[in-house]
């Protein structure tokens, strides 16, 4: 039976310190399964990386937005003022206010927009918890069909059924198993490589799709979909036609232009290895890009000097 392998080492002074274990994929343009290594064809939760397919559930019935609200609609924003904003512009075309959203009060999820919001006078809000762009997009959908929005969240509301068959349909997977995400939505679980299927069919999608405009979304708004700062941002920015979404417990994916997907996820679900990883494997598939150079390093300090690096595993990627 397949197992997770080691995916990334902790170097510190050229010690390794620790390993980061985790499994990847990546899919052809035809969603078979080109490479992998570890834990692929298994039931796992996407977490945040699901929110482009609910953005595609949410546009096949109705909901009226494009561009860089459609961006904040499938994001797991930082919590910047201009997110605030967006979310607030979304709840505003449902006629709606934040007193509607029913995500936990969070504070911006990035340091600085944290540090700010606190030195202004706020504590952990609604609006500011990284999943309301998703909440207030869910609820104007609701909105716009005459479903009721007490219960938005439950797993049988008429928005997480048609929310569900959009993921199954772009994973080409039925989904096995239906759990509580971080914000409260249901969270659906379906295999590494129907994720990477998935993000391979978004960044591909022919133009005038719905498909597309999510993509397109994303790419034109990165800041929108993620953060100012973030590393998704800066890896859309750098790279044509790469689409990409982080989600907790350190799941990643990513779509290149010509169909194909990547999916992984790190076993012991922290971060820092998230963004190593990946850019190994766009390195193995022939992504050249400063950028993505840069990203293959996650830097380690001692006493406020930098002394290793989280760094790919080397044997892994060949």
């Amino acid at each position: 039976m397949s197992e997770p392998v080691i995916l990334a080492d902790v170097v510190r002074n050229g010690f390794v310190e620790s390993r980061h274990r985790g499994s990847v994929v990546v899919t052809d343009a035809d969603g078979a399964v080109a490479w992998s290594v570890g834990v692929v064809d298994e039931p796992m939760f996407p977490r945040s990386s699901n929110k482009p397919m609910q953005a595609l559930g949410m546009l096949r019935h109705g909901l009226p937005l494009d561009g860089r609200l459609l961006a904040l609609a499938g994001a797991s924003h930082s919590g910047e003022p201009f997110h605030v904003d967006g979310v607030r512009e979304i709840l505003a075309l449902a006629k709606l206010d934040e007193s509607a959203l029913q995500t936990p009060p969070a504070y911006p999820i990035e340091d600085a927009t944290r540090d700010a919001w606190v030195r202004a006078g706020h504590g952990p809000e609604r609006i500011t918890m990284n999943c309301s762009g998703k909440h207030a997009a869910m609820l104007l959908t609701c909105v716009v069909n005459g479903w009721s929005i007490e219960d938005y969240r439950s797993p049988d509301h008429p928005l997480q059924q048609v929310i569900r068959t959009a993921v199954e349909d772009t994973a080409g997977e039925k989904v096995s198993y239906v759990a509580v995400d971080g914000c409260g939505a249901p969270i659906l679980a379906i295999s590494l490589a129907g994720l990477a299927r998935s993000f391979g069919l978004f960044a591909a999608a022919a133009p005038g799709t719905l498909e597309a405009r999510v993509k397109d979304a994303f790419r034109a708004f990165p800041e929108y979909a993620s953060g100012s700062t973030r590393d998704e941002a800066a890896l859309m920015r750098a790279v044509p036609g790469l689409f990409c979404k982080v989600g907790a417990e350190s799941v990643y994916a990513v779509g290149l232009e010509d169909g194909r997907g990547i999916a992984l996820k790190v076993e012991d679900g922290t971060p820092r290895a998230r963004a190593v990883v990946m850019a190994a494997v766009l390195r193995m598939l022939g992504v050249e890009h400063e950028v993505v150079e840069q990203q293959t390093r996650f830097p380690l300090y001692g006493g406020g000097v930098e002394v290793g690096a989280v760094v790919p595993h080397a044997p892994t990627y060949t």
